[in-house]
C-alpha cells in the first residue's frame, strides 16, 4: 500500500463520506482569478470532474454541490450545456476543458486521484462559466465586461 501524506488521506476520506472533495486554489499576489474545482466525482458518480473559477470561495463551493446533486440525480453533462440552478438568477455554461496544462496547472488533485484510484491518462474535466451579473453575457459575448473575462481562464481553448 503507498505511502499517504495527511492531505491525500484527508481527500479519501471526504470523497468516501461525501462522494468528493472540493479544492480551492487562491492565488496569494493576485496574478490569477481563485478557482475551486472537484475531486471524486469520477469515483463517486462515474461523471467528469468540474472547476469553476472567479467567484467567492462559498459560492464556488456551492456551485460544485449543485452540479453533484444534479449528475446524481441524472444529469448528463454535455460540453456547451446550460445549466440551470446553479446560481441564482443566472444559467452557467459548461465547456470542456482541454487547456494543455489543465492537469499540471489546474485540476492536480483531480488527476492525482484519477490515477491513485487504478485510472490511466487523465479524468474528464469540465469548466462551469458563468455570465456577468449586469448584463448576463458569458466571456465569448461581445460586449462581456473585461472583469468577467479576466475571472474565468478560457479552459476550454487549447492554449
Amino acid at each position: 500500500m503507498p505511502s499517504y501524506t495527511d492531505y491525500e488521506h484527508k481527500l479519501f476520506s471526504m470523497v468516501d463520506e461525501h462522494g468528493w472533495q472540493c479544492t480551492y486554489v487562491f492565488d496569494s499576489e493576485g496574478k490569477q482569478p481563485d478557482f475551486a474545482y472537484s475531486v471524486g466525482f469520477t469515483k463517486s458518480l462515474n461523471a467528469p470532474e468540474f472547476i469553476v473559477f472567479g467567484l467567492p470561495k462559498n459560492i464556488m463551493n456551492h456551485i460544485i454541490w449543485e452540479v453533484f446533486r444534479q449528475v446524481k440525480n441524472g444529469a448528463t453533462p454535455v460540453d456547451g450545456m446550460r445549466w440551470h440552478g446553479l446560481l441564482e438568477s443566472f444559467d452557467c455554461i459548461i465547456r470542456k476543458a482541454r487547456h494543455k496544462d489543465l492537469y499540471t496547472e489546474f485540476t492536480i488533485s483531480a488527476n492525482w486521484f484519477w490515477r491513485e484510484t487504478g485510472n490511466t491518462g487523465n479524468p474528464e474535466v469540465y469548466q462551469i462559466v458563468w455570465p456577468g451579473a449586469q448584463q448576463g453575457l458569458f466571456p465569448w459575448d461581445d460586449g462581456c465586461a473585461q472583469d468577467v473575462i479576466d475571472s474565468q481562464p478560457h479552459l476550454w481553448l487549447l492554449e
